[in-house]
């Protein structure tokens, strides 16, 4: 076996495994859409207004099929709710985002809305995806793994773009409700990558023709088992300045950590320091999907922002459910006083970067929420009334403090510890037995309906 090793470490310095970018320049990408909530006053195109004064937001967690089939019951149990007086629950979806296995179903539902429901666990769950990748533990899959990755991106693209997203690019996308964010990870700056006109912005590139499927495949990406999904730069070709936030956040060293880091990545594209950005999957930086939404509100520069004025003045309930499908601690090294060895320390190392990140991750979420909501209701309070029933579209009393922001996670070990180990055993892999997605869809959607949280905002609702 350490000769074995030591020929696959020689081959791998020869063999070099990557893959070929897909954007392509723009001298003003994406300028038409690209707005900031100031822009959104004076009538910017974008995503159509809020409907009601109730917005549900969702971050689905990395996990392989095991992710995606747990947000799906989640998706499933939420369009079989009723609700008194404001239709279906579904309909009140804001933004979604989705990291690695998670981002699957994100970016079907939200290129689809509840029609994906109808259709992905026979298009995706069910299906060997597995047996059309390089997975055995074979001389030339470690020669390659160690050559960039034992899989470019092409066979999970393909397979992706064939099973789901036929050709779909982000210009089906873009200026819809649900915000559809797909995060992957930025592994020279270490910071997360978000699929936007923002972002592609920053490269000089368009992000309106770029393949969902692609987007999805970055996010999904492991380091070894694919090479890393690559983005290239053209600075040289763009006459799009970069918002004036990135330029400020990236030199206030007093900016949150995770807005400074983002800006500095976005400057360093747009200098052309970084001629190519590599992409892996985006639970490196956050399995939980939830930085894309901190991202968001952070560079904003009104207190409502990206909302418009009229939807926060109208807005009166918020929850955001955070879809968890991650495993516990697993293996029985602890009770024995040697190991971890191996597999076992590779991937107990593994667990601790992506924990550790995804805890930081889901702190700062929490931390921003909650400023956020406290913003936009001293924004409110400070309207005088003649602007106040403007932008409401009707006079009559009003409560400018009548405003609740909720953040409510959706994990295994919320049903029980029994059921919750035979969840966590499930192995994070793109194939799983039918009765194993069965078994996590019926999980997603009891581990909504016994949330205390979920429960008193449908009572609110």
């Amino acid at each position: 076996m350490l000769a074995a090793l030591t020929l696959a470490v020689a081959l791998g310095g020869c063999a070099s495994v990557y893959n070929q970018p897909l954007n392509a320049p723009s001298a003003a990408p994406f300028q038409g859409i690209i707005r900031s909530a100031d822009a959104a006053e004076s009538g910017s195109p974008g995503a159509p207004g809020l409907r009601s004064d109730t917005v549900i937001g969702l971050a689905f967690s990395g996990g392989g099929t095991r992710a995606a089939a747990f947000a799906y019951g989640v998706l499933d149990r939420m369009s079989q709710t009723p609700t008194v007086r404001h239709g279906q629950l579904l309909d009140h979806i804001g933004v979604i985002s989705g990291v690695s296995g998670g981002s699957i179903m994100a970016a079907y539902y939200g290129l689809k809305g509840p029609a994906a429901l109808t259709d992905f666990r026979a298009r995706y769950l069910t299906q060997d995806l597995m047996s059309q990748l390089n997975t055995s533990l074979s001389l030339g899959n470690i020669s390659r793994a160690l050559g960039g990755g034992a899989n470019t991106d092409t066979a999970l693209r393909d397979w992706f773009n064939t099973h789901l997203f036929h050709d779909a690019t982000f210009a089906s996308l873009i200026g819809k409700r649900p915000v559809t964010i797909i995060n992957a990870s930025d592994i020279y700056n270490r910071t997360p990558f978000l699929f936007s006109p923002q972002t592609f912005a920053a490269a000089c590139s368009d992000i309106a023709q770029y393949p969902v499927a692609a987007a999805v495949a970055a996010s999904s990406a492991v380091p070894g088992a694919f090479a890393p999904v690559v983005i290239e730069t053209f600075p040289e070709q763009c006459e799009t300045p970069l918002p004036a936030w990135v330029t400020e956040a990236a030199k206030n060293v007093d900016a949150p950590p995770l807005l400074r880091a983002y800006a500095r990545g976005m400057t360093d594209i747009r200098s052309g320091r970084v001629k190519y950005v590599k992409l892996f999957d985006g639970g490196l930086t956050d399995n939980l999907g939830v930085s894309g939404i901190t991202i968001t509100r952070a560079g904003q520069t009104t207190p409502y922002g990206p909302l418009r004025p009229e939807e926060a003045v109208n807005l009166r309930r918020l929850m955001f459910l955070v879809v968890d499908a991650g495993q516990g601690p697993k293996g029985d090294w602890s009770r024995t006083l040697e190991g971890p060895a191996g597999k076992d320390l590779f991937g107990a190392v593994v667990d601790v970067l992506v924990d550790a990140n995804s805890q930081s991750s889901y702190t700062a979420f929490a931390a921003t929420m909650k400023s956020w909501r406290d913003s936009i209701v001293k924004w409110r309070c400070g309207l005088k009334p003649v602007e106040a029933n403007r932008l409401r579209g009707r006079g009559g009393p009003w409560n400018c403090q009548d405003l609740k922001f909720t953040i409510a996670r959706i994990s295994f070990d919320q049903l029980g510890p029994d059921r919750a180990r035979s969840l966590n055993a499930v192995p994070t892999s793109f194939t799983l037995p039918p009765e194993s997605v069965d078994e996590l869809a019926r999980a997603g959607g009891d581990a909504l309906s016994a949330n205390p949280a979920f429960q008193r905002f449908l009572s609110e609702m």
